[in-house]
């Protein structure tokens, strides 16, 4: 997979501008986008930040990836074609601390790009705020998190605010981080009144040339594979599971899903296969399985299926289908404060080929995983993109609207049944960001 080129409409776009150059930049339907002036100095460093995030997940992942090819001013362009499809305006947010300061770039649609640069946050300032918060988030009683996300978010988030993110409604951040940051919980970040979920979709990306730009429409993710397993020899069981991919198979109106003895390496890549020979390839894939994201090489990290573990080092061998939209673990866990577990799974969807992973950064409760997975894909099927869906799904559980009551799962588009014996009672509503912050969409918002 590779995203060397600029797409067509880019190219169409460019040439556009330099045979009418009177226009100004638009991005109303069918309007022709100009490319912003960047000076050359500033292109090559956004560029040099590019290509040192495309070397550091090569060298880790031990393979080439796709070429850094994109300028800053073709990436303000891509976003303002994306905003003609999806309605939502985007920007991307690269975070990088350096030496002395921590060091800030934004791109809008259309719009040159902005820099800022904190004299006052040093790597260690800005990496152990981000541990200690989301050790605070991960601890479902704790309230300490509020004050830490109030920093974050002076640091991250409101050098831009006021003067760029607002003014130029956007409302989806692509962000871009480094060593440390990887594992931050980006949508429990707080202003002093609201959570970034209140006000933007958040994706985790490697980099904005290492993923994929192109739009998927809704209609489009009707085809999905559903597996996993409930019981396991040595981890914990997950009693949801049966229902989880129970409302999955009911919400894509599918017959049936894959659970325990036929939830194996083997079936799942012949299922993919048996897709591809029928022209009917998967859209999305969903495991609901422990997965974990250790220190060390890819190969200590894994997803359990029922017969073995499939080891981050093998997921690119497995037959995904191309493109495969989405790819979901619904029950991960990764290394707190761990660079190399951090780089495992920020770039999940990066080594297994996909355009875009849902995985969460800490083992969250069956129950919180249940509600939050049984509505993000019932937001998955009308929400312009997959970041709007999750983050749809985010903020039912933060306001309470999607939720435990006695037997039932009060869901947006309705009720479902629970058995009596999954004992859900215990927690009925999640709206402590414990329970929805860890689940990171990775790689395409779109």
């Amino acid at each position: 997979m590779t995203f060397s080129l600029p797409s067509f409409k880019t190219l169409a776009a460019l040439v556009s501008v330099l045979l009418l150059p009177s226009l100004c930049p638009s991005t109303a339907l069918g309007a022709i986008i100009r490319a912003p002036q960047v000076s050359p100095e500033l292109s090559e460093k956004i560029l040099g930040m590019e290509r040192e995030q495309e070397n550091i997940y090569e060298t880790y992942f031990d393979r080439e990836l796709a070429e850094v090819s994109q300028s800053p001013a073709d990436i303000a362009v891509t976003l303002a074609e994306l905003e003609q499809e999806t309605g939502q305006r985007a920007a991307v947010l690269w975070v990088k601390p350096q030496a002395e300061f921590l060091h800030l770039v934004l791109i809008t649609p259309g719009e040159e790009p902005i820099v800022r640069d904190l004299p006052d946050v040093s790597p260690t300032t800005i990496v152990s705020a981000a541990q200690l918060f989301r050790r605070e988030v991960m601890d479902p009683f704790s309230r300490r998190y509020l004050t830490i996300g109030e920093r974050l978010h002076q640091w991250l988030i409101e050098p831009f605010e006021a003067e760029f993110l607002k003014p130029r409604g956007i409302d989806s951040l692509l962000v871009c981080l480094w060593s440390g940051l990887r594992g931050l919980p980006l949508g429990a970040i707080y202003d002093g009144e609201q959570f970034l979920i209140e006000k933007y979709s958040v994706t985790t990306i490697p980099a904005f040339n290492l993923i994929d730009h192109q739009y998927t429409d809704p209609s489009q993710r009707r085809n999905i594979l559903a597996m996993g397993a409930s019981e396991f020899q040595d981890q914990a069981p997950l009693p949801a599971v049966p229902l989880e991919l129970g409302n999955i198979s009911k919400t894509f109106q599918q017959e049936r899903s894959f659970l325990n003895q036929d939830f194996t390496v083997a079936n799942l890549e012949q299922q993919l296969r048996q897709a591809d020979r029928d022209y009917s390839p998967f859209n999305v894939v969903h495991l609901a399985t422990h997965a974990s994201f250790q220190p060390g090489t890819p190969a200590n990290s894994y997803i359990q299926f029922w017969d073995r573990r499939l080891h981050l080092n093998e997921i690119a061998d497995i037959p995904w289908n191309r493109p495969l939209d989405l790819l979901v673990l619904s029950a991960c866990e990764t290394a707190v404060g761990n660079n190399e577990a951090e780089m495992g799974f920020a770039g999940l969807a990066l080594n297994a080929g996909v355009k875009s992973a849902l995985a969460s950064l800490w083992s969250v409760s069956d129950a919180g995983t249940l509600v939050l997975m049984s509505e993000f894909y019932q937001q998955l099927q009308s929400s312009p993109t997959k970041a709007e869906a999750l983050r749809q799904a985010q903020l039912r559980l933060l306001r309470k609207e999607s939720q435990v009551q006695s037997d039932r799962l009060i869901l947006s588009r309705g009720e479902i049944s629970v058995p009596s014996s999954l004992n859900l009672t215990g927690q009925t509503e999640f709206s402590h960001p414990f329970f929805w912050a860890g689940f990171t969409l990775i790689s395409s918002p779109w």
